[in-house]
């Protein structure tokens, strides 16, 4: 099953927050970047200085390319234009991305 969503930058900081699990899949394209990877962590903090951070751990699945990064969402949310994510029941909801 396949759903299509479109949300704001700042809707998508919020629904990975809340919809996105460990081990679910993400396939996130921002700035000419296409990454397929599997959610191994998620952390959200706000620091010592006020700033919110959402952090994600992925497995990068990759033909040439098989490594784990860390990546602040928030840091980059401008950037993304769409996700594809994948849960366990294997469930599809493309996310479009679109600030007014």
């Amino acid at each position: 099953m396949e759903n299509e969503i479109t949300l704001s930058s700042e809707e998508l900081i919020h629904y990975v927050r809340n919809d996105v699990e460990v081990y679910d899949i993400l396939e996130i394209s921002y700035n000419r970047i296409f990454l397929p990877a599997e959610v191994i962590d998620i952390e959200h903090e706000i620091d010592e200085n006020d700033v919110e951070r959402l952090n994600v751990v992925l497995q990068i699945k990759g033909e040439l390319l098989n490594d784990t990064i860390h990546l602040d969402l928030i840091e980059i949310k401008e950037d993304i234009i769409e996700v594809r994510h994948i849960n366990k029941a294997e469930e599809l909801v493309v996310i479009v991305v679109e600030d007014t």
